[in-house]
């Protein structure tokens, strides 16, 4: 499930130099171990020297170099290490026993330095207390090209963080030094806290304090040397109890020498750039019982506890105890405990359990992090194995989310596999494909959701979030939320026990200066939370369009227009989206759609624009109409778009041609499938209420009625399945030969018809039925113009030159003759009809009437 890519291996990367310099037979076993990891990535190491001394180095992930930072003279426990941004100081903190001898005589059991090493000069003993002490330096975010001052934070075991302002100094024009260092600078970040946890890439720290009230807090700390205190979170009693018990330090370097026996609870938090706050714990996990962690989603302000049965009997009960590793992904939260499975949990949809993905068993298992590694979270979504001096970056393996889809997982492994690559994985091609291909095999509907339906809302959820982020709870993500009832498959997951639990209000302390980045970003986040929570239906549902869509339609058919305004209105909506679709590469194109003027999908094309664009105007005004007016249009666009997209790529699967468009043969196989797919988009889309691209319906209906017999494709007409779109009656007409059942099908189409349709493809069969009623109708027109008129010129018993012999007809043409020369375009939409015409017509009718000549 998860792909680990090593960035960094202690043997492979160090080890090779390390020899270079030292003579091997002198060291014994060599056995790097990895003290931190600093903000740019550099890993800080140390190792037993020949002599039997400690020595300090780093590794930079940039030049792929080693560099020799600091030598203690014989061996020494370092249990908290960080450089400084300059490379010119080293934090050392030391774990000493009562007795020893050497350069630092031990009076207390653990020993903080602070190291010049640029080059190694002074060095000044910081704390030498009878309590663990972590050190770290700060990595500010500067322009200036040298900075000549560093900030330490020094955590002791005891409850409290200090920051020492080291100012240096150049000496002898490299000599770097500490300038006064008997009287260092120091303020108190945070006192009384239980637990405490840095995060290097923001410059962020987080503790558990009860000096006040039992809170979690969080400060800030700038390029310019201030920090505050900016966020704060009320804690519940049994989350804190079980903190308290002892002081727990996190991402404050790794202690090769403490104690590994941990009882208690594990707390970790992770924050994303999109404003996204997950605070992560988790209670031991004994052989024979069953794990439990929580899930605090401080950004949808609720929290989620999960119990999870164990296999008995899969290991001894005397085994230690153990806990989940929780590792952020951005988009998604992962639980791992080695052996049982892995929690692929979504931070961002929550509200069903379906959206996020359990795996037990194999399906679980990450091979390099099996049961009895040391595995910790490191700040940039990378995992380190401390004991083996390796370290990770992670990414979810595609493959592996396409084997989730097939036909024997279950359906809510297969939504929130489904859901993960469209949109928490970047846009792949190959993936895509793969994912098309997938839903052609598997054409027709599941139980539990629509593949079709959640491919395309998914798509364009991801596509939408990338432009506008604050878009995340107004727009539909799934089409899951328009069924009426869920379907129990997508509610729980068996062996699985979900708790909710709603969060109490975080507070944002910092000044309104301040409040930039992520902390502005966050704050909005929660004034959106509470608003949508005040709000019914804040998601946008296409579904709702159905109502004016029907009314649209039938004011349609019936040749009613609403008020002209409105509709100009539906018109401009339509040409804005049809103007931004990527027709640029229209030549290239093998689909024939935006080739038509398809009435019908356009109306819905911008009456989708129009009630969205009112949707998104009614929550989130703040972005400005002109910018709520380009996602608007744009999300229409790509959604055309899309539905080509796939039309495209299976067109190509298939190896269709132009051919298809000729409806005078029968379909093959492969054009059978292309409209099975198509079918299925037409429903997926119909069911949502969504556009499809003009000449759509064309298309699909010349593609039915070459692949499905004409009883069957007449009932797909009579259900509403299948349009008859004026392109498509029209090649039916002039197209198909007058054989019986060309005819019986035409005649068919042509009962189906609106009237206004009906007159004027009628028109385009050459047939002496339709031919009548041509004449027919023209006479009508004929008559009714200039009524006012008199008719006694009309009046003339004058014989005709066509039909002498026959004086009705001759009569009724020589009217028709003076009509047509009193009228002015008496039928602007009849072509190839005169009096000449319409004589025929009528001698023709009069025949078979009497039975001259045979139909």
């Amino acid at each position: 499930m998860l792909r680990l890519n090593p960035i960094f291996d202690t043997q492979k990367d160090v080890v090779s130099s390390i020899l270079a310099k030292e003579e091997r037979a002198n060291i014994g076993v060599l056995e790097p171990r990895i003290l931190s990891v600093e903000r740019d990535g550099g890993v800080v190491y140390s190792w037993r020297g020949a002599t039997g001394t400690t020595r300090i180095g780093k590794y930079d992930p940039h030049s792929t170099e080693n560099k020799l930072l600091y030598t203690f003279e014989k061996q020494e426990c370092v249990s908290s290490c960080s450089l400084n941004k300059e490379e010119t100081l080293l934090a050392v903190s030391l774990s000493q026993s009562t007795q020893g001898e050497g350069r630092f005589k031990p009076v207390s059991k653990c020993l903080t330095l602070l190291i010049e090493i640029h080059p190694i000069n002074n060095t000044k003993v910081l704390k030498a207390v009878d309590c663990k002490v972590k050190v770290q330096f700060l990595y500010p975010k500067t322009c200036r090209p040298t900075v000549l001052e560093s900030h330490l934070l020094l955590a002791a075991e005891d409850g409290y963080v200090d920051q020492y302002h080291i100012t240096l100094t150049r000496q002898e024009g490299y000599r770097v030094v500490m300038q006064n260092p008997e009287r260092l600078s120091r303020e108190r970040v945070a006192e009384d806290f239980s637990w405490v946890q840095w995060d290097s890439d923001t410059q962020r720290l987080f503790y558990i304090t009860a000096r006040e009230k039992h809170a979690l807090k969080c400060v800030q700390f700038y390029p310019d040397r201030n920090f505050e205190t900016v966020f704060e979170l009320p804690l519940e009693m049994p989350i804190v109890s079980s903190v308290t018990s002892s002081v727990r330090f996190v991402n404050f370097g790794y202690d090769h020498y403490q104690d590994m026996k941990d009882e208690g609870l594990r707390l970790e938090v992770f924050t994303s750039p999109t404003g996204t706050m997950c605070v992560c714990y988790s209670h031991p996990v004994h052989w024979h019982k069953d794990a439990t962690y929580t899930i605090a989603f401080v950004h949808r302000g609720c929290s989620k506890t999960f119990t999870v049965s164990l296999e008995k009997g899969s290991a001894p009960a005397n085994l230690p105890t153990v806990h989940p590793v929780f590792i952020h992904m951005d988009y998604y939260i992962v639980v791992y405990l080695a052996d049982h499975f892995l929690h692929l949990i979504n931070c961002r949809q929550q509200d069903l359990l379906c959206y996020s993905l359990f795996l037990s068993g194999t399906d679980g298992h990450i091979e390099d992090l099996g049961s009895g590694r040391e595995v910790v979270s490191v700040s940039g979504s990378r995992l380190l194995d401390v004991r083996a001096g390796r370290m990770y970056t992670m990414e979810l393996n595609p493959d592996f989310l396409l084997e989730l889809l097939s036909s024997d997982r279950p359906e809510a492994q297969r939504l929130a596999a489904l859901h993960c690559m469209l949109v928490y994985l970047q846009p792949n091609p190959v993936i895509e494909l793969k994912i098309i291909n997938w839903i052609s095999e598997n054409v027709m509907s599941f139980d539990a959701f629509d593949q079709i339906q959640e491919f395309i809302l998914a798509t364009l959820y991801r596509i939408s979030y990338q432009q506008c982020v604050s878009l995340d709870k107004l727009l539909p993500y799934s089409c899951v939320f328009e069924k009426k009832e869920l379907p129990v498959a997508l509610t729980a997951i068996p062996g699985v026990k979900c708790t909710p639990e709603l969060l109490c209000q975080p507070i944002i302390k910092g000044k309104p200066k301040s409040l930039q980045g992520y902390w502005e970003e966050l704050q909005h986040v929660l004034e959106r939370m509470r608003y949508f929570e005040a709000v019914p239906s804040p998601r946008f549902r296409s579904s709702l369009l159905k109502e004016d869509w029907d009314r649209f339609q039938a004011a349609m058919n019936s040749e009613k227009k609403k008020s002209p305004r409105y509709h100009r209105q539906i018109e401009e909506n339509t040409k804005k989206v049809l103007s931004m679709v990527d027709t640029w590469r229209l030549d290239k194109r093998v689909v024939p759609l935006f080739q038509e003027e398809d009435q019908q999908q356009r109306v819905l094309v911008g009456l989708m624009v129009d009630k969205l664009r009112e949707h998104l105007n009614r929550h989130l005004s703040r972005l400005g109409k002109k910018k709520i007016d380009l996602l608007v249009v744009n999300y229409a666009a790509k959604l055309l778009e899309l539905v080509w997209h796939v039309l495209e790529l299976m067109w190509q699967k298939l190896k269709l041609g132009p051919w298809v468009l000729c409806i005078t043969q029968q379909g093959s196989s492969e054009e059978w499938a292309m409209f099975h797919v198509m079918f299925r988009i037409l429903e997926a889309t119909k069911g949502l209420c969504l556009p499809l691209p003009p000449g759509y319906s064309t298309l699909l209906s010349v593609l039915g009625v070459r692949c499905l017999p004409q009883h069957t494709f007449l009932q797909y007409v009579d259900h509403g399945l299948l349009q008859l779109t004026e392109p498509f009656v029209s090649r039916l007409m002039t197209d198909l030969d007058n054989s019986d059942a060309n005819e019986q099908l035409k005649f068919s189409i042509l009962k189906r018809l609106p009237e206004h349709m009906e007159q004027k493809v009628s028109q385009q069969w050459d047939h002496p039925i339709t031919s009548a009623c041509i004449s027919r109708e023209y006479v009508r027109t004929l008559l009714e113009i200039n009524l006012e008129n008199t008719d006694s010129a009309l009046l003339d018993y004058g014989r005709s030159c066509f039909y002498p012999d026959f004086l009705p007809l001759n009569y009724l043409a020589k009217i028709l003759s003076n009509r047509e020369e009193q009228a002015q375009n008496p039928s602007e939409e009849q072509e190839n009809v005169d009096v000449r015409f319409v004589e025929e017509m009528a001698l023709k009718q009069t025949q078979i009437k009497l039975g001259f000549e045979v139909k």
